[in-house]
């Protein structure tokens, strides 16, 4: 069990009456109907403003791609990949049937060409090709997919491939993949490339090749700017769409329309729901430091925390925040080496009681184990001060 170290920072924000959160169903507001399952949620906070059978295992289809671009940002944010690094395609990426930008073998692409293709034009190709650079082999990248399954606690995923092409035991749920969602907007530069309606691979050459963006509501819908859609025989037409309004970013996903008409109809049903009916008070950005985290023989002794991801409060249109509790727990005992992003404690917001935000914080910065020369000069430094 790990340790805290808790601190109530402060009562931050009193404004008037804080109501409870009330769903569309409880509501008596329906906005599905032809959808087999379908979920709303506001990104901040996670709330579930809209559900239709989300805990229903279902086809994915390319809506897969959404965990695929998850652990590309993430490889992005730890150093581990650049955005203009070229990622060289295998035989195996380029045989990928399906949505493709026609990748050939040995063909080489950057990483943000190839997630132009994945983001815009639902590229197999690229996204077995982007697989392979991060993880070896596709085998091992969907093992890295189900891992990060495990790790944000969804327990009705389970992914096969990188692409969400047809597999046996390869099915998610509309709750599941709004949390995917939910976690792959942390990292605000996708939606540069999921919010893209139309862009250009192979510019200046004799291949241009032209991308145009399978989520029309990129272009026909105010405030959407991506993830994915998705589309097979077996799972039908499929959505999970975000748009951004004011200080406001919701999340809606349907599986199993059965047209696109039907699809895009049911998403903007909910996406205009939750804009008419709520607000989001911002608190904190991400990556925002709000406490200060001692490391143990770190070459660093101290160094911020940092929100992992943007924290909100919601309320209904009509309502506003009311004192409100900022809680932090930082983990005791934090040894070096400590990595940039690191899991070093979390941040709570209280109202009274009830938990109504909770949200992990991650190291600013990196620690690496200090040398023993530094330990000793360290401990020296600390001798001469006691015995002054």
């Amino acid at each position: 069990m790990k340790k805290f170290f808790v601190a109530i920072v402060s009562i931050i924000f009193t404004f008037s009456a804080f109501g409870t959160i009330v769903s569309a169903e409880e509501s008596g507001v329906q906005l599905v109907d032809t959808a087999k399952s379908a979920m709303l949620i506001e990104r901040d906070t996670g709330q579930v403003l809209f559900e239709k059978n989300g805990n229903e295992k279902l086809p994915p289809a390319s809506m897969t791609k959404i965990m695929t671009m998850l652990l590309i940002m993430e490889a992005i944010d730890k150093g581990e990949l650049t955005w203009d690094e070229k990622i060289r395609t295998s035989e195996h990426a380029a045989s990928m049937g399906g949505s493709q930008i026609f990748l050939e073998p040995g063909e080489e692409m950057t990483t943000d060409e190839m997630v132009r293709g994945i983001a815009i034009a639902s590229g197999n190709d690229a996204s077995v090709a982007m697989a392979e650079r991060i993880a070896g082999s596709e085998e091992a990248f969907v093992q890295l997919m189900n891992d990060k399954v495990k790790e944000l606690g969804l327990k009705d995923t389970k992914f096969q491939n990188p692409t969400g092409l047809p597999a046996k035991e390869h099915y998610s749920t509309a709750y599941d993949m709004a949390i995917i969602a939910k976690e792959l907007l942390k990292y605000e530069d996708i939606t540069k490339y999921t919010g893209k309606y139309e862009d250009y691979l192979r510019e200046n050459t004799d291949k241009k090749f032209w991308l145009v963006n399978t989520n029309r509501l990129v272009k026909f819908y105010p405030g959407v700017d991506g993830l994915k859609t998705g589309f097979t025989q077996e799972a039908k037409y499929c959505l999970t769409a975000t748009a951004k309004k004011d200080d406001m970013r919701v999340i809606a996903v349907v599986f199993g329309a059965p047209t696109p008409k039907d699809r895009n109809a049911q998403i903007s049903k909910m996406l205009d729901f939750a804009f008419t009916q709520y607000k989001t008070h911002p608190m904190f950005d991400r990556n925002e430091a709000v406490a200060k985290v001692k490391v143990s023989k770190g070459s660093k002794k101290e160094i911020d925390a940092v929100t992992s991801e943007p924290i909100s409060m919601l309320t209904k249109k009509s309502e506003t925040v009311d004192d409100v509790i900022q809680e932090i727990k930082i983990n005791e005992k934090i040894q070096a080496p400590v990595k940039k992003g690191d899991p070093v404690g979390t941040i709570t917001l209280k109202k009274g009681d009830e938990i109504v935000s909770e949200s992990e914080l991650v190291a600013g910065e990196d620690s690496p184990a200090a040398s023993w020369w530094k330990l000793f000069k360290r401990t020296m430094g600390q001798f001469t001060k006691v015995n002054d």
